[in-house]
């Protein structure tokens, strides 16, 4: 349940150069400790990795940032430049783009098609509860489309595999103009193909959109693209780096991650793959 809030986010933009700010921020779920003692700052325009094992606590993490989690008292939470507990997260949530497999476990009993499941955007609901304008109607039409996804505009979300269920939040989040936009583990149950053209579209939307914040959780090493130039590593609840790519994304930085003895390849492309030694 959203904490109480006591104003309305303004429709003028911040001016404070920090999407996302948390400081001492310790999140306990059913009396364990999730999220241990996070500082982090994500600026305007960054594109930002989080890399992690099963388990780490990034999915938890990116339910603090929404609001759907709450740390202990005394930590701060800012998002688009508003604190936690001063705000509507409603509101705040519209201006947020979340792209998450696991979305599709709140569908509830309605069978939303996946037409409905991208009108919605707008609204940041899970599904449709209003008439869409004409004009959201043709906007939805054309995501499908860009995404190859037209054949699914008609199908219930609930019968839809994993990969296609991905390409509908997609085409959900980018229905509204956001100005943070989360991808957690977007590509988690997609296939090879799947998971390249899945990466090829948030390229092309990374280099069409210089202004937009982009998070991309992930515990694959080689989905991250060349494009998310800042990152960080969780491990059992704790950053234990984040910097530059080249800082973080080392040998004895992901051995520790995932307590492998992991070797580095980088491909021509500007992606790095893995081979257990």
């Amino acid at each position: 349940m959203d904490q109480p809030t006591t104003t309305t986010l303004p429709n003028a933009e911040t001016a404070s150069p920090d999407v996302i700010r948390i400081a001492d921020a310790h999140l306990y779920l059913s009396g364990r400790e999730i999220l241990k003692g996070i500082n982090w700052r994500v600026r305007r325009g960054d594109r930002y990795f989080i890399l992690g094992a099963n388990g780490a606590g990034k999915t938890t993490l990116v339910r603090m940032i929404l609001g759907y989690a709450w740390p202990l008292y005394g930590a701060t939470v800012e998002v688009l430049g508003h604190r936690f507990g001063t705000i509507n997260l409603r509101d705040l949530r519209k201006r947020i783009a979340w792209v998450s497999p696991l979305m599709h476990q709140w569908l509830g009993d309605r069978e939303w098609t996946g037409r409905e499941m991208v009108l919605s955007g707008p609204d940041a609901t899970i599904g449709l509860f209003r008439v869409p304008t004409a004009e959201e109607e043709q906007r939805a039409a054309a995501l499908l489309a860009s995404l190859r996804a037209t054949h699914l505009a008609d199908r219930p979300v609930h019968t839809m595999s994993s990969g296609e269920q991905v390409k509908v939040l997609i085409g959900r989040a980018l229905m509204t103009n956001p100005e943070l936009m989360i991808l957690d583990e977007p590509s988690v149950y997609l296939d090879i193909a799947g998971r390249e053209f899945l990466l090829s579209t948030i390229a092309e939307l990374a280099d069409a959109r210089p202004d937009l914040t982009i998070i991309f959780i992930t515990q694959r090493i080689e989905d991250i693209l060349p494009t998310f130039t800042k990152g960080m590593i969780l491990r059992q609840g704790e950053i234990v780096c984040h910097g530059t790519r080249e800082d973080v994304l080392t040998e004895p930085n992901l051995c520790t991650a995932f307590d492998l003895p992991i070797r580095l390849i980088p491909g021509r492309n500007g992606r790095l793959w893995t081979v257990i030694e």
